[in-house]
């Protein structure tokens, strides 16, 4: 079983779809298994490489001292989770690659459809 400190979701924590995913994610975590970080916060300034930091357009997923990113990220959350969430591991006979295609267009165009906060969300 893994700790709690090992599933870290790392978040643009401006981003007013990925302030959604964190609140769906909170919804769904009974076990309280994941804890959450803005990407522009020292935490995430500390603990993950520059490259994540400075491209707020990539989701990070940190488990069992592995970053995950973009779909992945999402995917291995899932695993996490665990039950029903499983379900969604049947996008992994997805390459990456492809699955990243439609994370990337989300992603460049996030803040137009979906809003852009004015600072980070603090999560107590």
């Amino acid at each position: 079983m893994t700790k709690k400190q090992d599933n870290i979701v790392f978040f643009d924590g401006v981003c007013g779809v990925c302030n959604a995913g964190v609140d769906f994610l909170l919804k769904i975590d009974n076990k309280q298994k994941l804890i959450f970080a803005p990407l522009q916060g020292n935490f995430a300034t500390n603990h993950l490489e520059q490259k994540y930091v400075q491209d707020l357009d990539t989701f990070v997923f940190y488990k069992n001292e592995k970053n995950y990113i973009k779909s992945e990220a999402f995917l291995q959350i899932m695993r996490t989770l665990g039950g029903i969430w499983n379900i969604f591991l049947v996008f992994k006979v997805i390459p990456s690659q492809w699955r990243d295609i439609i994370y990337n267009s989300i992603a460049k165009n996030r803040y137009q459809w979906f809003g852009k906060k004015e600072t980070c969300r603090i999560l107590t």
